[in-house]
């Protein structure tokens, strides 16, 4: 009886520590289509100005702005519910791809500072940042995306911010491009605004790192 307690006991360590099995995926396929159409919805209708810059002058032109923005509205809602729904999906049954040691989580976490940094930058107005880099929401979007691919191993995961992060570059060359074709010049910043920048960057960091990202997610970042 002993014998066979400790048997079990030995076979089922094991197995808690076995490494996952990489050649049986547990998501299903219903799952990955859900988050692949929600994030060709939602970048394809983020991704005009890269891709379609002149269907959607045309289209402009023809139905009005109004028109235009209704059907942004509608397929950017209507990707970010299906990548969102996807994505949850596929978080109950993750696909494992690689290696992620628990520092990665720690630099993720470090990074996404200046992201948030950057997407201040890309509201608050007459700010130094803005006038350097131009585009700095597309940048934090960059930065976001990279430190979560770093921090996260799933399919999911590579599906969902490798998408992201290779939107996010092909909207800041498209954008630098377009500035350079038309002389896009941006005024300097005031120190004062830079500052304010920051600070407000910052302090949405913290809340989120220290708390929101723990409410709405169920993952701390410093954990």
């Amino acid at each position: 009886m002993g014998g066979s307690i400790a048997l079990c006991w030995h076979d089922n360590a094991r197995a808690l520590h076995a490494p996952a099995n990489h050649l049986e995926p547990k998501a299903t396929v219903m799952t990955v289509f859900v988050l692949v159409l929600g994030l060709l919805l939602f970048l394809g209708i983020h991704s005009t100005r890269v891709f379609a810059d002149g269907w959607r002058t045309q289209f402009i032109a023809q139905r009005g702005a109004m028109s235009w923005k209704g059907l942004y509205a509608v397929l950017s809602l209507l990707g970010f519910a299906l990548l969102i729904w996807g994505y949850g999906m596929a978080r109950q049954e993750p696909v494992v791809l690689w290696a992620s040691p628990r520092w990665t989580k720690h630099l993720a976490a470090l990074l996404t500072m200046p992201a948030f940094v950057l997407l201040a930058a890309a509201y608050v107005p007459g700010n130094g940042i803005k006038a350097w880099l131009h585009h700095p929401m597309v940048l934090g979007v960059i930065v976001w995306a990279f430190s979560h691919l770093l921090a996260n191993n799933t399919l999911a995961d590579a599906l969902l911010f490798g998408g992201f992060l290779l939107w996010a570059v092909l909207s800041f060359t498209a954008a630098r491009k377009r500035d350079r074709a038309a002389g896009t010049q941006y005024a300097p910043g005031k120190p004062v605004m830079t500052v304010l920048t920051v600070v407000v960057g910052l302090s949405a960091w913290a809340v989120f790192a220290f708390w929101a990202h723990l409410a709405l997610f169920g993952v701390r970042p410093f954990g």
